[in-house]
């Protein structure tokens, strides 16, 4: 079966979470498929894995109403895009749509990178549930990540497609720390700025954490940055760090109290099972997709309770409280892996194959 995976979501400089989802993705299928990706400009190479790639127009561009004329020429039984955006005009082949979560609906402020014409029209399609159905319905399979996010399709009806998980997962390789080594008085935060992260809870939180500093990980713009200095409680300790590498970030990790994500909403926390994949405990806010993808190995607390995050940050300073958590975050975090992924893509491929052949 030859596949085509759009990889034109993959950044430039460093992965974001859709890019890394792909990458990853790409990289795990090609080793039990034939794959070729899409890209849209080679400097996206530096982050993807070395499989054969054709050139065509940006996911961005107008000229993507059109692509699957491209597309047709490949030759691929079916077509995977990480996003429910791709254009399908004309199409030939099977084609697998994933949507990752319903974040946007709830919380529609949209990512600061987009051009802002996109991003206007990235406010009108939350707006109703329509357009998401007419794009969904547009593909033969449906790919989500979570059981979370499958329920709520299923909930607000968006798709009559199969919908079929194909799971998130860390990076592989890793080696978890040693429990007994202890860690230092640090917690750590990856993840974006945005409101619905609810940043400002874990802030506020630190004026009962003093000898504890709070490790803001990810890039931010100086105004944001400027918004939540502003917050910081007297005494406590705060370090921006405006982007790390991964190097950096797996230093950090191994060496902190805990991970910590208040967000409001997510459509999966790869930053949680990065962290327990190095047996690094998680502190993180009682939502659904946080329970589905933790279990019992992750402190949950009410996002909106400074105190709660305190007392679980005092709580994992019991040594053998910490060490059952790190233990217990590692088995976690090994049930989730690329190969599965790559497994449970190619099922939904070949079912695919099966439907368009009835």
């Amino acid at each position: 079966m030859k596949i085509v995976i759009d990889a034109r979501f993959t950044r430039t400089d460093h992965h974001d979470g859709i890019s890394r989802y792909g990458s990853s993705l790409i990289a795990a299928t090609s080793k039990i498929a034939d794959v070729t990706m899409l890209i849209h400009d080679k400097r996206q190479l530096a982050l993807l894995p070395d499989v054969p790639y054709v050139m065509v127009n940006s996911p961005l561009s107008p000229r993507e109403l059109f692509v699957a004329r491209k597309v047709n020429s490949l030759g691929a039984d079916v077509v995977v895009c990480p996003m429910q955006t791709m254009g399908t005009l004309g199409r030939k082949y099977g084609l697998i749509l994933t949507l990752h979560d319903l974040i946007y609906y709830e919380h529609p402020a949209p990512p600061g990178f987009l051009p802002a014409p996109v991003r206007l029209l990235w406010r009108l399609y939350h707006k109703a549930f329509w357009p998401q159905r007419v794009l969904l319905n547009r593909a033969d399979v449906v790919a989500t990540i979570s059981r979370t996010t499958e329920a709520l399709m299923a909930k607000y009806t968006l798709t009559r497609r199969p919908v079929r998980i194909v799971g998130n997962a860390p990076q592989p390789g890793q080696t978890p720390r040693d429990p007994s080594a202890g860690a230092d008085k640090t917690l750590l935060y990856m993840g974006s700025f945005m409101p619905y992260k609810n940043v400002e809870t874990m802030i506020r939180g630190m004026a009962g954490l003093p000898d504890y500093t709070l490790h803001l990980l990810s890039r931010i713009t100086p105004q944001r940055r400027a918004e939540l200095e502003a917050m910081v409680p007297h005494g406590a300790k705060v370090q921006f760090h405006n982007g790390v590498t991964d190097a950096e970030y797996e230093e950090l990790l191994i060496r902190a109290t805990a991970l910590v994500s208040l967000s409001r909403a997510e459509g999966y926390g790869l930053p949680l099972v990065e962290a327990m994949s190095l047996g690094t405990p998680v502190i993180a806010s009682d939502i659904p997709i946080f329970r589905e993808v933790g279990a019992d190995a992750v402190s949950y607390v009410d996002p909106e309770s400074p105190s709660e995050f305190a007392a679980a940050v005092t709580a994992l300073g019991d040594d053998s409280l910490w060490q059952k958590r790190s233990r217990r975050s590692v088995e976690r975090a090994g049930d989730f892996n690329w190969d599965e992924s790559a497994r449970q893509l190619l099922a939904a491929a070949e079912e695919v194959v099966a439907l368009r052949q009835r």
